[in-house]
Order: C-alpha cells, then sequence, then structure tokens
C-alpha cells in the first residue's frame, strides 16, 4: 500500500493512494479517511486498487481479483471520501495479447470485464443525489462488522447510502439525514437497479436485510428524505 502525501506532502492539488494488489480485502477506506481527514483540504482518490483478473497478491496460485473484488474496492474507497475512482483490468495496462497464467485473457476480452461495466453504476448512484454536499459518515452504522462485511457508509443533507459487500443486515442509526419520514431502496451494484422498500420514521434504530447475501451479493441501502421525491439513479443519463 502507498500513500501520495508521502512522497508529495506539499503538492496543492489532490493526494492520492494505493492499495495494490497485495491481498484480498485490503481496507482503502483506512487509506482514503485517514487523506479525507488532512489540512489543507484536498481530493483524494485510490489511485491504484485491486485490478479485475489480477493474482492475488501476485501469485497466479492463489487466484484472481474478480468482479465482487473491484466493486467492493470502489465503493468502500469513494464512501469513505474518495473523490472518484481507478478502475483497472490486468490484462489492458498490460495489453496482453498472449494470454498465460499471469496475464490470463486478451485485452479486447478484458474490456468487457464485468466489473468494468459495473464502474457506470456506481457513477450512476452518487450523480444521481446532491454531490458536492457529500460526506463520509459511519455514525449512520449501529453495528458494523470486521474484514471482508465491513460497511461504510456517506450522506448529504437529505440522503444517505450504505454499502454491504456482502449482504449482511444493515443497522442504521436513523435521525442523521433531514425528514420526518425516510424512503429506503436497495441499489443492486451489479445491475445498478433499485427496489422500493418501504417508508420509516426518521428516528431510532432501524434495521435492514438486503434481498440476497453471500460473496458477490452486494447492496447499497438508499435512504431518502420522504419529502424531496429523489428518483432512482438512471444508467441511461450519463454521457
Amino acid at each position: 500500500m502507498r500513500y501520495g502525501k508521502k512522497y508529495f506532502d506539499m503538492g496543492k492539488y489532490f493526494d492520492m493512494i494505493q492499495s495494490s494488489h497485495g491481498a484480498l480485502n485490503t481496507p482503502n477506506y483506512k487509506m482514503v479517511s485517514a487523506d479525507y481527514d488532512l489540512v489543507p483540504v484536498k481530493p483524494t482518490l485510490d489511485g491504484e486498487p485491486c485490478y479485475e483478473d489480477h493474482p492475488i497478491g501476485f501469485k497466479p496460485e492463489n487466484g484472481y481479483f474478480d468482479a465482487a473484488d473491484v466493486r467492493k474496492a470502489a465503493y468502500w474507497a469513494v464512501f469513505a471520501g474518495a473523490a472518484g475512482h481507478t478502475y483497472g483490468h490486468h490484462c489492458v495496462w498490460s495489453m496482453c495479447t498472449n494470454p498465460e497464467p499471469y496475464f490470463i485473457m486478451h485485452w479486447k476480452q478484458a474490456i468487457m470485464r464485468p466489473g468494468a461495466w459495473q464502474m457506470q453504476y456506481l457513477r450512476a448512484l452518487i450523480e444521481s443525489r446532491p454531490f458536492l454536499e457529500r460526506i463520509p459518515d459511519q455514525s449512520l452504522i449501529a453495528e458494523n462488522y470486521e474484514g471482508a462485511n465491513h460497511l461504510r457508509a456517506t450522506r448529504g443533507n437529505d440522503y444517505a447510502f450504505v454499502y454491504s459487500p456482502n449482504g449482511l443486515e444493515i443497522k442504521v442509526n436513523m435521525g442523521k439525514i433531514s425528514g420526518k419520514k425516510v424512503k429506503a431502496y436497495w441499489y443492486d451494484p451489479r445491475e445498478g437497479n433499485t427496489a422500493f422498500i418501504g417508508e420509516y420514521d426518521n428516528e431510532g434504530v432501524h434495521s435492514f436485510i438486503p434481498p440476497s447475501s453471500g460473496r458477490g451479493n452486494d447492496w447499497v441501502l438508499i435512504l431518502d428524505d420522504a419529502s424531496k421525491g429523489y428518483q432512482a439513479p438512471d444508467v441511461g443519463k450519463l454521457p
């Protein structure tokens, strides 16, 4: 893992981290959070997270990072306060034309991998609500998990998103956004679909159970001030 601030601490433009390809479930959100809290305030992002189909720990015998891994790295980072995200594929940066165990496919095949396609759904989600007021806020989460199941939360003044990488229960401290009533939705990072859950009082602690669970069954809980009339994220509006 690398911190840009270690080498360019006086830079006035932005900060960058590199969570890299060394292991599964690297907690890049910790690195992003550390940058987010720096003064003076600068944008930060994970400039090199795990790449899709890259050997885990640089060893093919360990297996390869897949779409679930690259989605997790993206949502963890952006919900922790990153200004954007870098998606990468191991066989695209190398422009692989002769597949072998370390580079497992031709680059023309690699550009169509699911993790690459699914990055647009993260963008559609973030741009569906007021962007510039959004902050990371872990106080939304009443109970969290360690390791691969770690939940990350972000919110604006009248909306909130909570990411569950493996579809485990989310217990929310309500009352962190405006409104007497909150509309809740599930957002699917794999397909970009939204499903209405219900409308709830904006107080107390409420538990939400995702539609599915297990590795690769990641979900985003969307909470909106019911009076705002926000629409579901729309991938079709992306340029």
